[in-house]
C-alpha cells in the first residue's frame, strides 16, 4: 500500500533514509546523500506540499520518495542531451528503501503512473543501483542536471 506521508510517520520515514543511506554507501555511492540527506526540514515541507508518501508493507513503513506533477527548476537546463517530452510532468525524488519491500520501484511507479503520463528523476553517476533500476523500468538517460547546490546529476525520462 502507498499512502500520503503523515507528520506522524516521521520517525520511521527517517529510519528508511538513515537503512539507505548505509545501503548507498555500501554500494559505492557514499556521497549523494552524506550522512544527513534529506533533513527533517526538507521532509516536512515535502508532507506539507502533500507530496512525500510512503510505502507499507505488513502495516509498516518500508519505503518513501517524494512525488509531484509539475515543474523541477532543476530540469531547465539538460547539458549534453535533452528531455523528449514537455513539461510539466510526474517528478520522482528523494526514492528511499529499508530493504524489506522487494519491487518496491515497480510499485512506486505504478502508484505514479495512475497520476501522470511522463516522469523525470535523476541520480548521481556513482549511483550505479538506481540506474540499473530506473533502466529496467523503461527510463532513459537524457544527459546531465545540476542540482541547487551544484552537484551533477544524470537525469532520466519515462515516457508511459
Amino acid at each position: 500500500m502507498i499512502r500520503a506521508a503523515k507528520k506522524s510517520d516521521m520517525q520511521e520515514i527517517l529510519r528508511v533514509y538513515s537503512i539507505a543511506r548505509g545501503f548507498m554507501a555500501q554500494s559505492g555511492n557514499a556521497s549523494q546523500w552524506g550522512n544527513t540527506y534529506p533533513p527533517v526540514e526538507t521532509l516536512n515541507d515535502d508532507i506539507e506540499k502533500n507530496q512525500l508518501f510512503v510505502i507499507l508493507k505488513d502495516g509498516r513503513i518500508c519505503g518513501a520518495f517524494v512525488f509531484f506533477v509539475g515543474e523541477e527548476p532543476t530540469y531547465k537546463n539538460v547539458y549534453g542531451g535533452a528531455f523528449k517530452t514537455q513539461s510539466p510532468c510526474g517528478i520522482i525524488h528523494r526514492v528511499a528503501s529499508d530493504n524489506t519491500c522487494r519491487g518496491m520501484f515497480g510499485r512506486l511507479l505504478d502508484f505514479c503512473k495512475s497520476r501522470a503520463e511522463q516522469f523525470r528523476i535523476d541520480t548521481h553517476k556513482d549511483n550505479k543501483v538506481m540506474q540499473h533500476v530506473l533502466e529496467k523500468h523503461g527510463f532513459r538517460a537524457c544527459g546531465t542536471v545540476y542540482i541547487e547546490n551544484g552537484e551533477e546529476r544524470i537525469a532520466y525520462e519515462l515516457i508511459k
